[in-house]
């Protein structure tokens, strides 16, 4: 009879497997085979109303969750196949809010929670995934709540100040739990720099030789002779031991050898791989996480979002073997080398580490696009190096009499590489490089060749750059890895708070403004240290010792009273438009700069009247291929580059292409510069007219 039926209905149902993202759906699909169908959700399916507050004050904090606009045939498709499924699992991603999304699937397929329908995998590989399968689990609701209770009190953050901003400072303003205070920070840095008094000091440098005048080496002042230092607060007192040293025999006091070891890096966590992103690569948070999710995706890289340093023991002997075939037994530690996060850490998942230590670099290149290439490569080499041996030192500190004073050389040598073989962390300010130092002895005569004094001032501390930021971020305990960058590209690109010079962060005058006024009225909301407890306190939901709505019902409280004297307290604040040289060729008015969501663009002061805005423009300095007039470059709705005419309307040129002044050898027309990869690929060139097939292909390389 089964057999029947089976053959009615086209034999046995299929488990249904969920996942996030699209890109998973054929791997997953390839190791669980035929009795598996896989659909991705694309994300949230659910979340709060983007239009209101979305959280019933009334009625305890309930919040009210909608189905996201446009997910409505998917959610239709989902129920579906669940209906026609023997099992549905419930496979988004492995973090607080891949639990919610699951908890989310599984009111809207009328699953059980309670039942084993989740399942997590932390690499997207053929093993993990079907063990994840064996290991089905309730939806783990402390988690879940952990991920409310932070969506919750931002959504009340921001959903009740912004609109305050809004109302007695200009429109589209936004303040939030996290995203103010990170602002703060910046602000607070730059008074630091402004109020910075910088102090004159003197260093001085010598090159010495042996007796014989070889072997020169560099020393620098110290102090007198008894090893007492000497601080060179001014000219005049610099010049004075100057001119003692010139006249000074010197002797070599002391010579301190020992060997020192140098640890290697642990493997990257969230943090820790966006700063070193941004060093190495010069990647912002937000591209260095895009990279980092489609190499999860594709099954080379561990789950990108995580705070802690743990291996697991398979990864750990894989990796032991791979160094010893490639590099040696001396490149083995004895026992493996194990890294302790910080007590704050969740530590669900592991570090972040490539999936299989064989998918060298070399080897993956060709299948992965430029910026996924980049990152795995940083990933795989901090992976392998934290599981090296320690790098050996010999490290040399001389003391070298000068009559009434002393001076001192110090210099190291690599001894065995060890793991710097591979790769050596970057530094937010470059360290100085060690020295080789000649071998001395005690009581050996030295001669000064080159004495040279320098003045120096006191440096105020440096402006935050996204990698210094992100540190900060996570030392101070403000946010999750999974807001850092959403966080920054928040501050920098949407809200006008924060621009950016080169690699460095600094406030603008709205964010001064902004931040100013969120110290004087909601003080606790731009507090470091009370957004950090109340990271402690959210921790303490997911471990399942508090309630996810006792902590909302104390956070409201005195927060609804700050708010409502805000209210009274705050009059309006108005911020002059900054006036540029631009005429509105509408109504005559001067155009002011207005912050945009791709940048500053030109608007007319007249608003409503005139409504006139254009583009802020660049020119470049080569004629127009069609009537010979500036080319201007300009940025479309989506923040893309392309050119046009100043005479345009007239002058109907408009091109993505880059014109140059050099000219077509066979028509002698423009030649436009053409780039492949959302232009940061080679470059070609192509003749601008369009009965001209010429086209300059880019060199390639000769290995």
């Amino acid at each position: 009879m089964a057999e029947k039926t089976a053959k009615k209905t086209g034999g046995t149902k299929k488990k249904l497997v969920i996942v996030e993202s699209p890109t998973k759906v054929d791997s997953v699909k390839k190791y669980l085979g035929s009795g598996y169908t896989i659909e991705a959700t694309m994300g949230h399916v659910q979340d709060l109303p983007k239009s209101q507050l979305g959280v019933d004050l009334e009625h305890d904090f309930e919040p009210r969750y909608i189905t996201i606009r446009g997910k409505g045939d998917l959610i239709a498709k989902l129920k579906k196949k669940a209906k026609a499924a023997d099992k549905v699992l419930l496979a988004t991603d492995p973090d607080r809010e891949g639990e919610a999304i699951s908890w989310h699937l599984a009111n809207v397929l009328d699953i059980d929670p309670s039942s084993a329908c989740r399942i997590t995998f932390n690499e997207v590989t053929k093993d993990v995934v079907k063990e994840a399968v064996k290991e089905a689990r309730p939806i783990d609701m402390n988690l879940v709540d952990a991920q409310q209770t932070r969506r919750v009190l931002d959504r009340i953050v921001g959903y009740q100040i912004s609109p305050l901003l809004w109302k007695k400072v200009k429109k589209g303003l936004s303040a939030g739990r996290v995203q103010s205070v990170v602002v703060r920070m910046i602000v607070d840095r730059e008074r630091e720099i402004e109020a910075f008094n910088p102090e004159e000091y003197w260093t001085i440098d010598l090159k010495l030789t042996n007796d014989k005048g070889k072997l020169p080496f560099m020393a620098k002042f110290y102090g007198t002779a008894n090893g007492k230092k000497m601080p060179l607060s001014n000219e005049e007192k610099t010049m004075q031991v100057v001119e003692a040293l010139k006249n000074a025999d010197y002797t070599v006091a002391s010579v301190v050898k020992k060997e020192t070891k140098r640890r290697s890096a642990p493997p990257f966590t969230t943090s820790t791989l966006q700063q070193e992103a941004s060093r190495k690569l010069n990647f912002t948070a937000r591209r260095t996480m895009m990279a980092a999710q489609q190499l999860y995706e594709m099954g080379y890289i561990t789950y990108m979002r995580t705070d802690s340093l743990r291996i697991s023991p398979v990864a750990q002997s894989e990796a032991r073997a791979f160094i010893g075939n490639q590099y040696g037994d001396a490149f083995i530690p004895k026992t493996p080398k194990v890294y302790r996060a910080k007590k704050s850490a969740q530590d669900a998942h592991e570090a972040i580490r490539p999936t299989a230590c064989s998918n060298t670099p070399e080897q993956v290149k060709e299948k992965l696009k430029p910026d996924l290439y980049k990152l795995y490569r940083l990933i795989w080499l901090r992976f392998m190096a934290s599981q090296m041996s320690d790098a050996v030192l010999d490290s040399v500190s001389v003391d070298i009499t000068a009559g009434d004073h002393l001076v001192r050389a110090m210099g190291s040598e690599i001894k065995f590489a060890g793991f710097m073989t591979l790769y050596v962390e970057g530094k937010d300010e470059e360290e100085e490089k060690s020295k080789k130092i000649p071998t001395l002895t005690e009581g050996q005569k030295l001669l000064l060749k080159e004495i040279e004094p320098e003045q120096h001032f006191t440096q105020p501390p440096a402006r935050y750059t996204e990698a210094a930021l992100v540190k900060a971020m996570e030392e101070e305990g403000i946010g999750r890895p999974s807001t850092y960058a959403p966080t920054l590209a928040t501050i920098t690109s949407a809200r006008g708070y924060v621009a950016r010079e080169g690699k460095s962060l600094y406030p603008t005058e709205l964010g001064c403004i902004v931040t100013d006024l969120m110290k004087e009225n909601f003080q606790d909301i731009v507090d470091v240290e009370f957004t950090a407890n109340m990271e402690d306190k959210i921790e303490t939901v997911a471990d399942g010792t508090t309630g996810w709505k006792e902590i909302i019902r104390d956070f409201y409280g005195p927060f609804a009273k700050t708010l409502k004297e805000a209210e009274e307290k705050i009059g309006h604040i108005e911020i002059q438009d900054e006036v540029s040289d631009v005429v509105c060729e509408k109504c005559g008015r001067m155009m002011v700069y207005k912050q945009g969501r791709f940048g500053k663009f030109l608007a007319c002061p007249g608003f409503p009247e005139c409504r006139n805005t254009k583009a802020i423009s660049q020119e470049l300095d080569v004629p127009c291929p069609k009537c010979g007039g500036k080319v201007q470059v300009r940025k479309s709705k989506k923040g893309a580059t392309f050119y046009t005419c100043e005479n345009s309307p007239a002058c109907d040129f408009i091109s993505w292409d880059e014109p140059t002044k050099e000219q077509c050898p066979e028509c002698g027309g423009t030649l436009m510069k053409v780039r492949a990869f959302k232009r940061r690929g080679p470059v070609s060139y192509k003749c601008f007219n369009e009965a001209c097939k010429y086209v300059r292909k880019p060199e390639t390389k000769k290995k």
